[in-house]
């Protein structure tokens, strides 16, 4: 089978297989298998760092605030990179612009290193190197997300989101385990250590993968060539309603920042790790259980329907009482939003056009990234005004509320299916017709 093959319908598998995760592109496409394990082994290494920079600017420091400043700090790279990083994708080698941040990212894994070895470990570097991070990988992300449609055949590219949602699930649950370990019982300057190394690993399995050169009608990254990708997701309303929808549930159901004071209401401080792991163990169930998601055609409904579900799971968890209800509810809620993240990806893999793909996968980092950091402002708000299990549960309403709202408002998105819809079909076509003929000598 070659790599825009689709699989015959006699090969869609049944019952309990069919749950199964559907292994087709890494079966098909050896640049999918390596850039697959190069993600999830940088992944492990970023989560090192993750834990371990908050957790030295807390002991160098003493300052909640200046911990939390890491957010802001991170915030402006994240917008204005994150839109140019797009433009940077649609013209430049996808490759390349992965190997030069991925390299970019290892030096400042090496930066802390050296700074955490110091005899006194200086403070402003630790912002430094997070504000720098933040816009490498805003600029990373959109050549990421626009290659994937390239290694991987059209009809496989749901099958792909789900592997890749797989993926990153993995890294969110044992990956902050892992660290926490290293950096207790090793050390800051092991923990960068391996970062460094899981970078360098990341970067020798991305040389291997094949060039990815711009398109011919990718425009010069400008202003201009934003401003074309943003017009572009304005013309069409299906799309338009997938970033919609999740800025919705994200600013209006993001309940992280209010976890450890909904334990404490609840009288069960020793339940807010399990919190915390609910979110990724119920996206990993789905993760591990998504072959369904293959042979699902109107993924627009799909992803309103989970949106819907998220909101009303936030709120049965700010309602009810017991904290084992709270933490099945959390544990949906992991579920809603990684059926979410499947089919908002399959839509935009599957029908934007190449020139504009990593452009509109910039505009696609603002709409997950900046909504959850907004939520978090918005449920602490209103968690210091009306109490921790109001902010929780009127926030999970006004989230079901409004993506039922952007779903009348917004009817193109209801009725996608990917068999019929112009922009999908184009897509095929086109790649159909730049496939390599089949050798007579394989028949």
């Amino acid at each position: 089978m070659t790599a825009d093959a689709p699989a015959s319908p006699a090969e869609s598998p049944s019952g309990l297989r069919g749950l199964l995760p559907d292994l087709a592109p890494w079966r098909a496409s050896v640049d999918f298998r390596r850039l697959w394990l190069s993600g999830l082994i940088s992944n492990f290494g970023s989560f090192l760092t993750f834990v371990a920079l908050p957790v030295q600017l807390k002991d160098l420091t003493g300052s909640a605030a200046a911990v939390g400043a890491i957010g802001a700090v991170e915030l402006v790279p994240l917008i204005v990179f994150g839109l140019y990083g797009g433009a940077l994708a649609d013209a430049l080698d996808k490759r390349k612009l992965i190997v030069w941040t991925e390299a970019g990212q290892g030096l400042l894994s090496a930066a802390l290193l050296l700074n955490a070895l110091l005899p006194e470990s200086a403070v402003w570097p630790l912002y430094v190197v997070a504000a720098l991070s933040s816009a490498l990988v805003s600029v990373q992300r959109p050549a990421l997300d626009s290659l994937w449609p390239r290694i991987v055949a059209h009809d496989d590219l749901p099958a792909a989101a789900s592997l890749n949602s797989f993926r990153w699930t993995v890294g969110g649950v044992a990956g902050p385990a892992l660290a926490g370990v290293v950096v207790a019982y090793a050390g800051l300057g092991s923990a960068y250590a391996a970062d460094l190394v899981t970078f360098a690993v990341s970067v020798l399995l991305v040389l291997r993968i094949a060039p990815s050169p711009a398109s011919h009608e990718a425009a010069r990254p400008s202003l201009k060539s934003i401003v074309e990708g943003a017009r572009y997701a304005w013309s069409r309303k299906e799309l338009l309603g997938t970033y919609a929808v999740d800025l919705a549930a994200m600013f209006l159901a993001m309940p992280l920042a209010v976890l450890p004071f909904l334990a404490d209401e609840l009288g069960a401080e020793w339940s807010l790790g399990l919190m915390y792991a609910t979110v990724p163990a119920g996206s990993l169930l789905v993760s591990l259980t998504s072959g369904w998601t293959s042979r699902i055609h109107r993924h627009g409904r799909m992803v309103v329907l989970s949106a819907a579900l998220w909101g009303l799971a936030i709120a049965a968890a700010g309602l009810v009482g017991n904290v084992w209800l709270v933490l099945l509810f959390l544990t949906v809620v992991g579920g809603c939003d990684m059926v979410s993240g499947i089919f908002r990806g399959a839509m935009w893999n599957q029908t934007i056009p190449d020139e504009l793909r990593g452009r509109l996968a910039g505009i696609e980092l603002l709409s997950y990234s900046v909504g959850p950091t907004l939520g978090q402002v918005r449920t602490g708000g209103v968690a210091a005004w009306l109490g921790v299990r109001t902010s929780v549960w009127s926030g999970g309403l006004m989230c079901a509320g409004a993506v039922g709202l952007l779903a009348l408002c917004l009817p193109k998105l209801m009725t996608y299916d990917v068999r019929t819809n112009e922009h999908a079909l184009r897509l095929r076509d086109q790649r159909a017709a730049a496939a390599p003929a089949p050798d007579p000598a394989e028949a």
